[in-house]
């Protein structure tokens, strides 16, 4: 039986996959800071869900923490990082720029440097993390945002890098929804949002097929380009 570890299953996205994983074979750890939403979701499949309480941005207590999960389950094929945030920020208060950058990008770079180093030193493993579309510009709307899923989707190139110069198969999946039916998504005339089941499905088979970067929903690569592709002088006065 293969072995995840879902960080952020308490609710949304990773709450979806988890599910998802454990419904084709996989034993999975669930972690987030609301221990009920936790207990709820092993309490309907016992057998398959294994709970551990903590906050990623508790820097110190990150390598703990999974290094114990990861005994409880007997080994880990797979780590996806669902935990995040993000709030609209046009005032830029200060406390809400670092609120974001504590989790998005502090214990981001700690996941992820767990996870990496763990599955090179056991020669094998998949890491996986739920970055966004919003990585790819900037935004006078939410700068701490964007700029915290830019560094996590950087972050991630590098590891692949690695990972490909170790000539191991160690697996890095950049994860870049939309807009999907989750607390995240705020705001007004929101379009493409897809529900929480139709995007851990495409995240799932993402992950089988061990893809290096996708976008969720598939169209929202059409997004992408445009981002990529719009003049600086045309972006800078949106």
């Amino acid at each position: 039986m293969k072995k995840a570890i879902v960080v952020g299953a308490s609710s949304g996205i990773g709450h979806q996959l988890a599910v998802l994983l454990a419904a084709n074979g996989y034993k999975v750890g669930i972690t987030g800071r609301r221990d009920q939403l936790l207990l709820n979701l092993q309490a309907s499949n016992p057998e398959q869900f294994i709970v551990s309480v903590f906050d990623v941005t508790d820097i110190a207590a990150v390598p703990l923490k999974l290094k114990q999960l990861t005994d409880e389950l007997g080994g880990l094929d797979l780590l996806v990082l669902s935990s995040g945030t993000g709030k609209i920020n046009p005032a830029l208060d200060t406390t809400i720029e670092q609120e974001i950058n504590t989790l998005n990008v502090a214990g981001f770079t700690a996941i992820a440097n767990w996870a990496f180093n763990f599955f090179q030193k056991q020669s094998f493993g998949h890491f996986v993390a739920i970055t966004s579309i919003a990585g790819i510009r900037g935004s006078r709307q939410a700068p701490a945002y964007f700029a915290s899923k830019a560094y996590q989707i950087n972050y991630l190139e590098g590891l692949r890098q690695k990972a490909k110069s170790t000539k191991l198969p160690i697996y890095i999946t950049d994860l870049r929804p939309g807009f999907v039916d989750t607390a995240m998504a705020a705001g007004e005339n929101l379009f493409w949002v897809a529900s929480v089941e139709k995007a851990a499905l495409q995240i799932y088979k993402a992950i089988k097929n061990k893809r290096d970067v996708v976008y969720i929903t598939k169209r929202w690569r059409i997004i992408a380009f445009l981002f990529w592709i719009l003049p600086k002088a045309i972006h800078k006065n949106l």
